[in-house]
């Protein structure tokens, strides 16, 4: 795995931790959401920027925004009461087939 992965990686955990902050913020939080969504957006396309130097954009992107997506997912479910309806499961498993997929091929 090169540094430009880990980028990527990095990238992808950082969204996250953005949009743990537009949770916060919609739950009344202001302040504190507010933060966690700047610095976590804001070094999040740092990291994608760093990552793009060496991934091509389409795979660069689609591994970060599915890091993002399933990773939002589960916190949603395990955290703030939503669905665990199986078919939802099944979709976000195939997220993560994908994004492997597209790991494989770069």
């Amino acid at each position: 795995m090169t540094w430009h992965w880990l980028a990527l990686l990095g990238a992808g955990s950082f969204e996250v931790l953005g949009v743990v902050g537009f949770a916060r913020v919609s739950r009344g939080r202001a302040l504190a959401g507010g933060l966690l969504m700047t610095l976590g957006f804001g070094t999040a396309l740092g990291f994608l920027a760093l990552a793009m130097r060496g991934i091509d954009l389409g795979i660069a992107y689609a591994v970060f925004t599915g890091i993002g997506t399933v990773c939002g997912t589960l916190l949603g479910m395990l955290y703030w009461g939503e669905s665990r309806h199986p078919l939802r499961i099944a979709f976000t498993a195939l997220i993560v087939l994908g994004v492997v997929g597209l790991k494989l091929l770069a």
